[in-house]
């Protein structure tokens, strides 16, 4: 962890604070500037804080609030230390988002034991690390939300992701245990599939490399945008418990399913 302050009762922040955990450069800076633009001060989280410099910049000139935090997602001590961190830091967190996971593809034969347990670990495990430390914080107030990122393969297995698919199974039974658990405690725990690609350039990169042609073209709204799956976070977040959502699925109108 970047902060040494020793860690107590949270300070007192009149803006509310959202946390996202496995944060990188595309959906973790999309529902960041999300949540800053709707009022929150935004804490992130990823193994190396200063890659999201760039990210406070921006924020920062625009008189937000955002903090980064250097964190290992897998590491049951950092995630309790980062929880600690934030709360010190920027005030009780009203939103958590676990964002982090590691989307390998390799064929059975091919995948070892070490891969499969990393992804393991990154997908669900993390989640299940993630989603306890927020609940110790949340019930005694009586509110809060959990947000998770589910994919394609957190609903059907598929040729090659064997590791994924079990891991984003596995975070979406955690995701409904919680829900289940924690809803009538005032805690809201959602799940959200994002059902296709999002237009990022890993994903750019990742299809043409897939389909061996550098100048590949999408056609418009084929991927999802970065700012259409920060805005369901966003709306799940806002929701009254009279109605909550619990998984809410998106994808390009392209998209089988």
């Amino acid at each position: 962890m970047e902060d040494n302050q020793p860690h107590g009762e949270p300070m007192t922040n009149p803006q509310p604070v959202a946390l996202a955990i496995g944060a990188g450069d595309a959906i973790g800076a999309a529902f960041a500037q999300r949540f800053v633009a709707g009022g929150y001060a935004v804490a992130v989280a990823r193994r190396d804080a200063s890659k999201s410099e760039g990210l406070i910049e921006q924020i920062t000139a625009s008189s937000g609030t955002l903090k980064a935090y250097a964190s290992d997602a897998r590491d049951e001590d950092a995630c309790i230390e980062l929880f600690d961190a934030v709360e010190n830091d920027l005030g009780p967190i009203d939103v958590v988002l676990y964002n982090a996971g590691a989307n390998a593809r390799a064929p059975i034969l091919e995948t070892e034991a070490k891969l499969f347990r990393k992804v393991w670990e990154l997908s669900c495990f993390g989640g299940f690390l993630a989603g306890r430390e927020a609940a110790r914080r949340m019930t005694p107030r009586g509110h809060g939300t959990i947000l998770y990122t589910g994919a394609t393969a957190s609903l059907r297995g598929g040729p090659g992701f064997a590791a994924f698919a079990s891991a984003k199974f596995g975070l979406r039974a955690v995701a409904q245990s919680l829900a289940r658990e924690l809803g009538p405690m005032g805690i809201h725990v959602a799940h959200l599939v994002i059902d296709g690609g999002v237009d990022s350039p890993a994903i750019h990169a990742r299809r043409r490399a897939a389909a061996g042609d550098d100048d590949l073209e999408f056609p418009q709204d084929s991927l999802i945008d970065l700012a259409t799956v920060a805005e369901a976070f966003w709306t799940l977040s806002q929701q009254k418990r009279d109605g909550w959502t619990h998984e809410l699925d998106i994808r390009p109108f392209v998209e089988k399913w």
